[in-house]
């Protein structure tokens, strides 16, 4: 089995070490924990792109190619790692499986909502007292998430102005919607959103929300592996564009023109990472056009006293 330590070496070895010490207390290896089986691990390390995190493009990198992800059908189940069948999972999905072999498949269901059972490792950062990684049921609210595993919302719940609940790639929501959503699939979609990682970013009314999305923003373009032609250029006109109504320096119906560009990626590009960079900005315009109106407004305005200005004192001289 091969471990993809895609972050650096530092983590890579790290990794080494850790199955270092397993082989030699036969944890892992030749008759494993005694099992009659053998199991290897290997680590490989990578160079640390995002879009490495998609399966495919795993693959691609495990093979030493770029990290561009492949088009499916084939599925990696199908041929995947050098032509073979491959099953690609993650760390969370391997550390919870020797638990629900104990307790039982019942068992795990039996956390959390309809749909939406078992356990999630939520990773909360940002505006927070105490930024935390914490195992917790499905489908707990996430005011609930938050104050009781993170100490709170930094000044309060009432100084939260937006969190995004799943990670940079999905919508923010506004405190209106966190005072009551609930942290599962079902919930976050309902109100626009998504689970997504489960990444926690909490931003006190001290962010400024649309510097915010749109260094987002630059992260997506950056990390665009550029194979599909709608996320390669729609990233970069993303950020661009964010770039000026961070400014003010725009018109209004450039936000309608920039909303529409996030639909003209998202949906149309091999990989989900199209999708990423969209849904921030949809989420943006969604909830906070006032915002983006106001900067574009008090521009205006700053321009027009400057024009006056300039022309009172050309009268004058």
């Amino acid at each position: 089995m091969p471990i993809f330590a895609a972050s650096t070496f530092s983590s890579g070895n790290s990794w080494s070490a850790l199955f270092s010490e397993a082989y030699e207390k036969g944890l892992i290896g030749r008759n494993a924990c005694n099992s009659g089986y053998d199991f290897d691990v290997y680590v490989h390390h990578g160079a640390g792109a995002y879009i490495c995190g998609e399966e495919t493009a795993l693959l691609e990198s495990l093979e030493g190619k770029q990290g561009k992800p492949r088009l499916k059908p084939p599925f990696p189940a199908n041929i995947g790692l050098y032509g073979c069948p491959t099953t690609v999972t993650n760390t969370e999905t391997v550390a919870v499986v020797p638990t629900i072999l104990r307790r039982g498949g019942s068992w795990f269901a039996s956390l959390g909502r309809k749909n939406n059972s078992g356990t999630k490792l939520f990773i909360v950062s940002g505006h927070v007292n105490s930024p935390c990684v914490v195992e917790e049921e499905m489908s707990i609210p996430l005011r609930t998430l938050i104050e009781r595993h993170a100490g709170g919302v930094r000044g309060g719940w009432e100084n939260l102005l937006a969190v995004i609940p799943g990670g940079s790639s999905v919508p923010l929501l506004p405190k209106s919607i966190c005072d009551d959503v609930m942290m599962d699939f079902d919930a976050l979609k309902e109100v626009g959103s998504g689970l997504g990682t489960a990444a926690v970013i909490v931003m006190d009314q001290s962010t400024d929300i649309v510097a915010a999305i749109r260094r987002i923003s630059y992260f997506y373009q950056h990390e665009s592996c550029g194979q599909c032609t709608p996320c390669r250029e729609g990233t970069g006109w993303l950020h661009r564009t964010l770039c000026r109504l961070e400014k003010g320096d725009a018109r209004i119906e450039e936000i309608d023109a920039l909303y529409e560009m996030t639909k003209n990626i998202e949906g149309h590009t091999i990989c989900a990472l199209g999708d990423a960079a969209a849904w921030p900005v949809q989420g943006l315009i969604r909830h906070f056009r006032p915002e983006l109106e106001r900067r574009i407004q008090e521009a205006q305005q700053a321009r027009s006293g400057t024009q006056y200005a300039s022309a009172a004192d050309v009268a004058t001289a």
